[in-house]
C-alpha cells in the first residue's frame, strides 16, 4: 500500500499582509495530481490546517473542497490531526460526517488506535493519531487511568508513555503508523513556525519516545522536510509552501511511503511546484542596481525581500515607484552607509542630541530642515524610554533587595 504524508498547510495564512490564498489552492490541485498518479491509498495530514484558531472561511471552504476531492467519494481514507495553530474542537466538529467518506478528523489526543482497510491492496492499517499534546489535552486523555505518577512524570516521559501504550497494539498483520504534531529534539527548525518549544522546557521530546514499532513517523510543526536520526523512520513532511523568507531557497515537497506488514518503508519525496518562491535580493549597487534587476525580470514570480545599499534616505516616491514596478517586493530595508554615531565621530563635538537629530535628518534628506514638531516629538520619544529604563532598573534593585 501507499500512503502520502503531508503537514502545514497553514490555510489562510498571509505574507505581511499579501493573500496565499491563490497558492493554496494551486497546491491542493497539484496534491490531487500526485494522489491520483501515485494511486495513494490513504493521505496522512499532520497538523495545522490552518493557521490560526479561527480561520476566515475561504480557509475552511478550501479545506472541506481539499477533503472531498482527495477521499473521492470515501475511496481513499484520510486521517488528519489538530496542530497548535489549530483549534481541536473546530477542527473534528465534522468527524461524523467525514467518517462516512472515509476521513478521519482527529481534534484531541484519543486513547485508541485508528484502523483502516485499504480495498486496493487487502490490508489493513493500525494508526496512532497524536493531536498536538499540550499539557492539558495530554493529561485528558491520560488521566483515563488515573495513573497519579504518569501525571506528574516529566512531559517527555508522559508523551513516550502514551505513545508506548498505544503502540502496543500494533500487529504484525498490518501496517502501523504513528502521525502527531510536536517538536522532536535534531529537528531543523525556521522563523514561520509558531513555537511549541523552548530548549530545556517542556514541549520538546527525544526521538526515543516515538520509536515503538512503528513502520512510518509522520510528523508536523516543523516547515523544512527532514528525517531524523532514530530507530524508526521519523520524518517532517515540511510545509507545501514557503511561510517566511527564512525558508527561502527551500524545495518544498510531499513524502510517499510504500508498506507492507512486517517489512521496512520504501520513502520518496516528491517536489511541488505551486508555491511562488521567497527570495532575497541583496543591492549593494543600491537603487541602480534594483532597477537593472527589474528590467531584467529577475524572479518574475517571487515574493522578494529587498535590502539595498544607499547613501541617502530613500523618498516616499521611491518607495512607492518600487512596489509599483513589482507587486511581488514585500519588504524594502535600506542600509545607509553612515548613521548619526559616525557622524557625531565625524564632528568631534559634544552635540545636544536634538542638534545631532537635526544634522543627520538634513544629511539624509540632502540639506531639508526637520519641522520643530518633529524634532520635539523625537525628543519625547527619548524621554519616555529613558523613563521605561528608569522604572525598570528601580523594579530590579527593589526584587534583589527583596531577595
Amino acid at each position: 500500500m501507499r500512503i502520502l504524508h503531508t503537514a502545514d498547510w497553514h490555510l489562510g495564512r498571509t505574507l505581511e499582509g499579501r493573500s496565499r490564498l491563490e497558492e493554496q489552492e494551486r497546491f491542493i490541485d497539484e496534491l490531487i495530481g500526485i494522489v491520483r498518479e501515485e494511486e495513494i491509498d490513504l493521505v496522512l495530514l499532520a497538523g495545522d490546517v490552518y493557521d490560526t484558531v479561527n480561520p476566515p472561511s475561504a480557509a475552511e471552504k478550501l479545506f472541506f473542497d481539499a477533503l472531498s476531492r482527495l477521499s473521492e467519494n470515501g475511496r481513499r481514507h484520510i486521517a488528519v490531526i489538530a496542530g497548535n495553530h489549530d483549534n481541536p474542537e473546530r477542527l473534528a466538529a465534522a468527524a461524523p460526517l467525514a467518517a462516512s467518506h472515509s476521513i478521519a478528523l482527529v481534534g484531541m489526543p484519543i486513547s485508541e488506535l485508528l484502523e483502516f482497510g485499504i480495498p486496493r491492496t487487502g490490508e489493513r492499517v493500525r494508526l496512532m493519531a497524536l493531536p498536538y499534546p499540550s499539557e492539558s489535552r495530554l493529561k485528558t486523555v491520560l488521566s483515563e487511568e488515573a495513573d497519579e505518577a504518569l501525571l506528574q512524570a516529566a512531559y517527555a516521559d508522559r508523551v513516550k508513555a502514551l505513545v508506548a501504550r498505544q503502540c502496543a497494539g500494533f500487529r504484525q498483520d498490518s501496517v502501523n503508523l504513528l502521525m502527531s504534531h510536536l517538536f522532536v529534539f535534531g529537528g531543523d527548525t525556521s522563523d514561520s513556525e509558531r513555537p511549541i518549544h523552548q530548549l530545556g522546557t517542556a514541549y520538546a521530546v527525544d526521538t526515543d519516545a516515538l520509536c515503538a514499532g512503528a513502520q512510518y513517523v509522520a510528523l508536523g510543526h516543523l516547515h523544512r522536510p527532514q528525517r531524523l536520526t532514530a530507530a524508526d523512520p521519523i520524518r517532517y513532511s515540511g510545509s507545501p509552501l514557503a511561510y517566511s523568507f527564512s525558508e527561502a531557497g527551500q524545495a518544498k515537497t510531499v513524502t510517499v511511503a510504500e508498506l507492507a506488514p512486517g517489512k521496512e518503508a520504501v520513502i520518496r519525496e516528491i517536489p511541488l511546484s505551486s508555491g511562488r518562491p521567497l527570495v532575497r535580493w541583496r543591492a549593494a549597487g543600491g537603487l541602480a542596481e534594483v532597477h537593472r534587476w527589474l528590467e531584467e525580470d529577475r524572479d518574475p514570480q517571487a515574493w522578494i525581500d529587498l535590502e539595498l545599499q544607499l547613501d541617502d534616505a530613500m523618498s516616499m516616491e521611491q518607495i512607492q515607484s518600487l512596489r509599483r514596478a513589482r507587486e511581488g517586493i514585500v519588504h524594502i530595508r535600506p542600509v545607509y552607509s553612515r548613521e548619526a554615531s559616525e557622524l557625531r565621530a565625524e564632528t568631534g563635538e559634544k552635540l545636544p542630541i536634538d542638534e545631532l537629530f537635526r544634522r543627520f535628518y538634513a544629511r539624509q534628506t540632502r540639506g531639508a530642515e526637520p519641522e520643530p514638531e518633529l524634532v520635539q516629538l523625537f525628543l519625547e520619544l527619548l524621554q519616555e524610554e529613558d523613563d521605561e529604563e528608569t522604572e525598570r532598573e528601580t523594579a530590579a534593585g527593589k526584587e534583589e533587595a527583596n531577595a
